[in-house]
C-alpha cells in the first residue's frame, strides 16, 4: 500500500471481488453438540449468514473458526454470544457438554457430555484464493488422555483441499495411524505447536504479524458500539503484554529489598551494640575505679600503720624525758624514807625501854580479836536472814542452831516430793488445757463453716468437695452430699439419733451425675485428698425397680428433698439398704430380720447384731442429715461454751501448780545456803566482845602509869604519820614510774607491730599509698591525727571508701543488668549472627568487634551494594520499563497513523473522510503512575551516593512495586489499578474528525462525550474497523490476484445495530473485498440478504445435539417465497 498522499483514491472496481484467501467450507465432527457426524458449512467464497435461534449452536461453529485460527490463550469460548464467565472450554467441546445435572451430593451441578473421553474431534477450515488458484486447509485434531485433563491435540496445514470425510476417517481408534496417514501426504504438514502452526498459515495467507489475527479475534466478539474510545481500545489497539516485565520489576525489587533490609538490619544491630558497647566502656571504667577504691581499702591498714609508728616514734621519745623525771624523783623520796626509819627505829628502841613492847602486843590481839569477830556478827546476820524466810528459829544459842542442822535434811527432802509432784501435776494439767484448746479450735472451725451453709456435714469432708468442684468448675449444687438430701420427719424425731447412727457414712457419701463421672473420677484419681471420700456414679435413666418397705420402716420415717434430680435413686437405694423396722419392745426386735431399736441396737439378719455407743444418740455434733444445721450449731455452740469453762479453769490450776514449783525450788534453794553453816562457834560472837573488853582496860592502865612512855609514843606516832605518807607519796611514784616503764614498753611495740605492718605491705599495696594520702583530705577533711584517733580516721576513711565501692557496686550492678538485657535482646533479634557469644559482661569484646565490623565493613557494604542494586539495577528497570510504555504510547500513535491513512481512503460521506485523533485521557491514577515513574528515574544519572537519596528512591520504587505486588487488604483494588496504569490503551481518549478532502477542513467532530446517536457511533466504528482490517490484512487495492487475508467474522454486531449503520457497514466491507461470515439472529436478515449468497441454519430442538441445514440465497428466496404463498 502506498502513502495515501501520494496514492490516487481506491478504485472499489467489480474486478477484485474474490481477491486473496476467502473461506470455502467450514467442517466439524464431534465438536460441541454437532455430534457424531461431519457437519460442513459452504461459504464458497462470498459471504454467508449463520442464523439460528438462541443456544442452537451458532457460537459453537464460530468457536469452531476462532480455534482454527486463533492462540488458545487468545481465545474467550462463546464470546461470541456474550458470555463473560467461561462457561465453556476446549474439554466442554471435545466431549459435548450440553447440561447440568444434580452431583451425587446434592451441593453442586456437574456437566452432562455427549461423549466420553475415548471419542476425537476434528475441525477444519478450507480457505482458496482464486487469483492464484491456491488452495490452503487447515485443521486440528483433538483427543483425551486423562479424564479430567485438557484435551490433547495437533494441527495440520495443507496446501490442497481436504474434507474430515476423506481424509480423517476411517484408521480405527489408533490416532498414530491417522498421524502416519496425514504425514504421508504430500502438501500436508503436521505440527504439534500452535506457534509452528500459525506461522505456515500466516505465510501462506500474507499474514506478518500475530496483530492481524488479535484483531480477526476482536472482530468476532465485537457487539453494538458503546462509545468510541472503548470500541478503539478494544478493537483497533492490542493489549501490550506487561506481566513479565513487571514480574521482572518486582523479582529485581525484591533483591532490592533484601539489600535494603541488610542495610536496615545492620543500622538496627548497631543502634542496639552502641549503647550495649558504650555501656560495656562505662562498665569497665567502672571497675577500674572500683578495682582500685578496693585496692586503697586493702592499703589502709599497712598505710595507717605508718603514719601510726610516726606518731608512736614521737611519743617514746617524750616517754624518756618524763622516766627520767619520775626516777629522780623517786630516788629522792627514798632517800627520805630511809631517814625517818633510822629515826623509827631510835624511837621504838626507847619506847621498848620504857614499857612499850606489852603496849604493841595488847593493841594487836584487839586488833585481831575485833576482826574475828566482825566476821562472825556478819555470818550470823545471814544465817538468821535464811532462817526467817524459812520460817526456822534463829541462832540465838548452840540449841535451835544443832535443832536447824538436825532438821535440814528432812526438810530438803520434803521439799523436793513437793516439787516433783507439783511438777507433775503441772504436765498434766498443760497437757489436758492444750487437747481442750485443740477441741474448742476445731469447734470454732466447725462453728464457722456450719454458719456460712445449711448442710450438718463436717467442713473436712465439704473442703474436698470445694477443692474438686473449683478445679473442675463445677458448681457445688451439682455433687450434693446424701447428708444435704435427708432428713428426719418432724413427726419421727423419737427416731432421729438412730436414723443418723445408720445412716451416717451413707449421709457422706458424693453424688455424681453420669455426665461428670468422667471428670471426677480422673480428679479423684490424680489428687491427694487427706481424707476419706464415697462417691456413688448415679447414670442417667436406670430407674430402680421399687422396693416394698416394712409398715414401720425406718426409710418411712425420713424425708427427701424434693427438688432434688436424685430423687428417684435415693428412694430406691435407701429401700434396698435401710430397710430396717423401728421396733418399741425387744420381743419385736427378736421376730423381725433387719431392725433397730430407739437405744441403737441393730440387727441385721439372724445373726449379726451391733450397737455403737461411742457418741450419744442424742449427740448433735455428730449430726449430718438435714439441709439445716440450726439446731446443730446449737448443740456445738453450748458443747464450745461447755470447752470455754474448762479451759479457763485448768488455765486457772496451771498458774496455780507453776506458782507453787517455783515457791519450792526457792525453798530448796534457801536450804542448800543454809546447810553451808555446819558449826555454831562460826557464828558465837559474844565471847570474843568480853575478851576485847579485857584487853582495852589492860592498855588503858599501862599507859597510865608513864609520862615519858607517852611523849615519845607521841613522837613515834607523828613519825609514823610522815613515813606513812612518805610511803604514799612513794608508793605512788614507784606506780607512776611503773606505769610510764609500761606505757614505754607498750608504746615501743606498738611502734614495732606499727612499723612491721606497714613494712610488710606487698608492693601492690604500697602502690595505693600517694592515692590514699589524697583520698584522706577528701574524706576526712582538716583534722589533727594522733595516735589514740588512728583506729578511728582509719575506720572512717574505710566506710567513706565502702560507701564509694557500694556505689560503684550497685552502678555496675544496674550496667551489668542493662548490658545483659541488652545482649538478651541482641540474640533474640539475631540468633544467627550470636549463636557462638555469649550472653555475659566478658563477652564486651565479641560485641565491640561485631559493631566495629559492622560500622567499618558491614553497614558500608551493605548499603553500598544497596545503592548499586537500586541505581544500576532498579532504577535502571523502571527506567526501560518507563520506555517500553512509552515505546507503546508511541506505537499507539503510529497505529492510530497507520489507521488513518487507510480512513483516508474510504469515503465516510462523499467527499468527506474520518481521521482518528489521541489525547491523552487525563485519568489521575494515570497521570500519578507516570509521575511515580518519572520521579523514580530523577536524578539517577547523576549518580548521587547520598544516602537520603537512596532512601528516598527506595520508598518511591517500593510504593509502585507494592501495589504491583497487591498489598494487604487491598490486593484486588491494586490488581484494577495495576491493570489500569500499565495498558497505555487506557493512557488515550479516541475521537473522530470528519474532514473535507477538498481542504481537510473539519465537517463535524465526533467524540465519546458529544451526543451522537447510536447509529452515529456503529457508522464510525465500522468505518475504524474497515481501515484497521485494510491495514492489518494488507489489503491490495484493485488486485485481482492477491495473497492478503480476505476473510472476517462479525457475529451479531449488523444484528443490534440500526438499519441504517448495518447497511453502511455491509456496503462498506464489500467495497473493500472482504468476506463477511455474518453471525445473527433473523431479526436482521432483511438487511443482509442483500449481502450474502447463502445462509446456514443452525437448530437445536432437544437441546441435545445441534443441526445445521444450507441453502444459498436463491434456495432461500424460493423457500421464503413458498411459505409466504402458502395460505
Amino acid at each position: 500500500m502506498t502513502d495515501s498522499s501520494h496514492s490516487p483514491m481506491l478504485d472499489f472496481a467489480g474486478s477484485d471481488e474474490r481477491a486473496g484467501f476467502r473461506l470455502h467450507d467450514i467442517e466439524v465432527y464431534n465438536w460441541g453438540t454437532f455430534n457424531q457426524r461431519v457437519w460442513c458449512f459452504p461459504a464458497n467464497g462470498d459471504n454467508a449468514l449463520l442464523t439460528g435461534d438462541i443456544g442452537s449452536g451458532k457460537s459453537t461453529l464460530v468457536d469452531a473458526i476462532t480455534t482454527l485460527l486463533v492462540p488458545a490463550q487468545k481465545i474467550a469460548y462463546n464470546k461470541a454470544a456474550g458470555a463473560e464467565a467461561k462457561e465453556r472450554t476446549l474439554r466442554s467441546y471435545v466431549l459435548g457438554y450440553y447440561k447440568s445435572e444434580r452431583s451425587d451430593s446434592g451441593l453442586n451441578a456437574k456437566p452432562v457430555a455427549l461423549r466420553d473421553h475415548n471419542s476425537y474431534s476434528v475441525i477444519l477450515g478450507h480457505f482458496y484464493n482464486e487469483g492464484y488458484d491456491q488452495h490452503v486447509t487447515l485443521a486440528q485434531v483433538f483427543y483425551i488422555t486423562e479424564n479430567r485433563g485438557q484435551p490433547e491435540r495437533f494441527y495440520v496445514v495443507a496446501d490442497k483441499h481436504l474434507t474430515i470425510t476423506e481424509h480423517f476417517a476411517h484408521f480405527g481408534n489408533d490416532l498414530n495411524s491417522l498421524r502416519k496417514r496425514l504425514r504421508a501426504m504430500q502438501e500436508v504438514t503436521l505440527n504439534t505447536s500452535f506457534n509452528a502452526y500459525s506461522a505456515a498459515f500466516r505465510r501462506r495467507f500474507g499474514i506478518n504479524n500475530d496483530q492481524a489475527l488479535e484483531l480477526f479475534s476482536q472482530t468476532v466478539s465485537m457487539k453494538s458500539v458503546g462509545n468510541l474510545t472503548d470500541f478503539v481500545r478494544e478493537h483497533m489497539l492490542e493489549e501490550f503484554p506487561v506481566e513479565e516485565r513487571i514480574q521482572a520489576l518486582i523479582q529485581h525489587f525484591d533483591d532490592l529489598h533484601r539489600a535494603h533490609e541488610a542495610v536496615l538490619k545492620a543500622k538496627q544491630q548497631i543502634a542496639l551494640l552502641q549503647p550495649l558497647v558504650q555501656n560495656c566502656e562505662h562498665h569497665q571504667q567502672e571497675s577500674a575505679e572500683r578495682l582500685a577504691q578496693v585496692g586503697c581499702r586493702e592499703a589502709l591498714a599497712p598505710w595507717f600503720a605508718g603514719l601510726k609508728a610516726g606518731l608512736l616514734e614521737k611519743r617514746l621519745d617524750n616517754l624518756a624525758q618524763d622516766l627520767a623525771r619520775q626516777q629522780e624523783q623517786q630516788r629522792s623520796l627514798q632517800e627520805q624514807q630511809q631517814q625517818g626509819q633510822s629515826q623509827r627505829d631510835e624511837l621504838t628502841r626507847a619506847i621498848a625501854q620504857n614499857g612499850g613492847d606489852r603496849l604493841a602486843a595488847i593493841k594487836e590481839e584487839i586488833n585481831r580479836v575485833q576482826n574475828e569477830q566482825q566476821r562472825r556478827l556478819r555470818a550470823v546476820e545471814r544465817y538468821n536472814k535464811l532462817s526467817q524466810k524459812l520460817g526456822l528459829p534463829l541462832a540465838d544459842s548452840a540449841e535451835p542452831f544443832l535443832a536447824t542442822r538436825q532438821a535440814l535434811p528432812g526438810l530438803n527432802e520434803r521439799c523436793r516430793e513437793q516439787r516433783d509432784t507439783a511438777q507433775n501435776e503441772q504436765t498434766e494439767t498443760a497437757v489436758t488445757l492444750r487437747n481442750l484448746r485443740q477441741q474448742h479450735g476445731q469447734l470454732d472451725t466447725e462453728l464457722a463453716s456450719l454458719r456460712q451453709r445449711r448442710s450438718n456435714l463436717p467442713a473436712r469432708i465439704l473442703d474436698i468437695r470445694a477443692r474438686l468442684c473449683a478445679e473442675l468448675a463445677i458448681e457445688e449444687s451439682k455433687l450434693p452430699f446424701v447428708g444435704e438430701l435427708l432428713q428426719i420427719r418432724e413427726d419421727e424425731r423419737d427416731w432421729e439419733g438412730v436414723s443418723e447412727r445408720l445412716l451416717h457414712n451413707f449421709g457422706l457419701s458424693l453424688l455424681v451425675p453420669d455426665e461428670l463421672y468422667v471428670q471426677v473420677a480422673q480428679w479423684v484419681e490424680q489428687t491427694h485428698l487427706g481424707g476419706r471420700l464415697v462417691y456413688f456414679r448415679i447414670r442417667e435413666g436406670r430407674n430402680r425397680l421399687a422396693v416394698d418397705t416394712h409398715s414401720d420402716s425406718l426409710v418411712r420415717k425420713l424425708q427427701i428433698k424434693p427438688d432434688t434430680p436424685f430423687y428417684n435413686w435415693l428412694e430406691a437405694e435407701l429401700a434396698r439398704r435401710f430397710d430396717y423396722t423401728c421396733c418399741d419392745s425387744m420381743e419385736q426386735f427378736r421376730r423381725e430380720e433387719k431392725a433397730v431399736t430407739q437405744a441403737g441396737q441393730v440387727k441385721s439378719g439372724q445373726e449379726r447384731h451391733e450397737k455403737d455407743d461411742r457418741h450419744r444418740l442424742n449427740d448433735r455434733t455428730q449430726y449430718v442429715l438435714g439441709w439445716s444445721n440450726e439446731q446443730k450449731i446449737a448443740a456445738l455452740e453450748k458443747q464450745a461454751a461447755d470447752l470455754q469453762q474448762r479451759i479457763q479453769q485448768h488455765a486457772l490450776q496451771l498458774a496455780g501448780l507453776q506458782q507453787r514449783q517455783r515457791e519450792l525450788d526457792t525453798q530448796l534453794e534457801l536450804l542448800a545456803q543454809l546447810s553451808v553453816f555446819d558449826n555454831f562457834q562460826e557464828l558465837d560472837w559474844q565471847p570474843l566482845q568480853l575478851h576485847i573488853h579485857k584487853l582495852e582496860q589492860e592498855r588503858q592502865q599501862l599507859e597510865a602509869e608513864s609520862d615519858t612512855l607517852r611523849a615519845l609514843q607521841e613522837q613515834l606516832r607523828q613519825l609514823e604519820n610522815e613515813l606513812h605518807n612518805l610511803r604514799d607519796a612513794l608508793d605512788n611514784k614507784n606506780r607512776e614510774l611503773a606505769r610510764t616503764e609500761q606505757k614505754q614498753e607498750d608504746t615501743q611495740q606498738a611502734a614495732n607491730e606499727a612499723r612491721a605492718q606497714h613494712q610488710a605491705a606487698t608492693p601492690e599495696l604500697q602502690a595505693h599509698f600517694a592515692k590514699l594520702a589524697v583520698l584522706r583530705e577528701q574524706a576526712l577533711e582538716e583534722h589533727t591525727l594522733t595516735v589514740e584517733s588512728c583506729n578511728n580516721r582509719e575506720q572512717e576513711l574505710r566506710s567513706w571508701l565502702q560507701s564509694k565501692i557500694n556505689a560503684a557496686d550497685k552502678r555496675l550492678e544496674r550496667l551489668t543488668q542493662n548490658i545483659v538485657q541488652a545482649m538478651t535482646e541482641y540474640r533474640t533479634a539475631y540468633p544467627m549472627d550470636t549463636q557462638e557469644v555469649d550472653v555475659s559482661v566478658k563477652a564486651a569484646d565479641e560485641y565491640r568487634a561485631m559493631l566495629a565490623s559492622l560500622e567499618e565493613d558491614g553497614l558500608p557494604q551493605f548499603e553500598q551494594r544497596f545503592k548499586d542494586m537500586l541505581n544500576e539495577n532498579i532504577i535502571n528497570e523502571i527506567a526501560n520499563f518507563q520506555t517500553h510504555l512509552r515505546r507503546e504510547e508511541q506505537d499507539i500513535r503510529v497505529r492510530i497513523d497507520e489507521i488513518n491513512r487507510s480512513l483516508h481512503e474510504i469515503d465516510y460521506t462523499s467527499g468527506r473522510f474520518i481521521q482518528l485523533e489521541a489525547q491523552s485521557s487525563g485519568d489521575g491514577e494515570i497521570n500519578a503512575f507516570r509521575n511515580d515513574l518519572k520521579a523514580c528515574t530523577e536524578g539517577s544519572l547523576s549518580g548521587s551516593q547520598d544516602e537520603q537519596y537512596a532512601e528516598s528512591k527506595f520508598l518511591q520504587v517500593r510504593q509502585i512495586i507494592e501495589r504491583f505486588r497487591g498489598r494487604d487488604g487491598s490486593s484486588e483494588a491494586d490488581k484494577r489499578w495495576t491493570r489500569k496504569v500499565c495498558d497505555v490503551r487506557n493512557w488515550y481518549v479516541f475521537s473522530a474528525s470528519e474532514r473535507w478532502r477538498e481542504d481537510n477542513s473539519e465537517h463535524e467532530h465526533y467524540s465519546d462525550s458529544g451526543g451522537k446517536s447510536g447509529g452515529q457511533k456503529e457508522k464510525l466504528a465500522y468505518t475504524v474497523l474497515a481501515a484497521s482490517l485494510a491495514y492489518r490484512f494488507g489489503l491490495e487495492w484493485g488486485a485481482i490476484r492477491s495473497r492478503s487475508f480476505r476473510f472476517v467474522v462479525i457475529d451479531e454486531a449488523f444484528g443490534r445495530g440500526s438499519d441504517e449503520s448495518a447497511r453502511y457497514g455491509l456496503e462498506l466491507f464489500r467495497k473493500l473485498n472482504l468476506q463477511l461470515l455474518i453471525v445473527t439472529p433473523l431479526q436482521k436478515i432483511h438487511i443482509i440478504e442483500p449481502y450474502v449468497a447463502s445462509v446456514g441454519f443452525v437448530h437445536n430442538e432437544q437441546g441435545l445435539e445441534s443441526k445445521l441445514r444450507c441453502l444459498s440465497i436463491e434456495e432461500y428466496h424460493a423457500q421464503k417465497a413458498g411459505k409466504t404463498a402458502t395460505p
